[in-house]
């Protein structure tokens, strides 16, 4: 069953992004930089996506974990 607010992780490695998607149905309307993350708001200021530059060094430790994220994956 898919959920209308299902959020989804991915990361892409050409551009070494890791993208937390909290919501589907929200539209992006401001974003704010926050050193090396950015965090995209709705309207109503909750936030709808949220992405962590130069993921592979802010997560070193687990480098590889955040390597295997190619495919979106669903959290519920």
């Amino acid at each position: 069953m898919k959920h209308k607010n299902q959020s989804t992780i991915s990361y892409d490695a050409d551009s070494d992004v890791l993208a937390f998607e909290m919501s589907r149905s929200g539209k992006i309307e401001y974003a704010e930089e926050m050193g090396n993350v950015i965090v995209h708001f709705s309207k109503q200021g909750r936030p709808v996506l949220v992405e962590v530059l130069n993921a592979s060094r802010s997560f070193r430790k687990n480098r590889e974990l955040v390597k295997t994220l190619r495919a979106p994956v669903s959290i519920q």
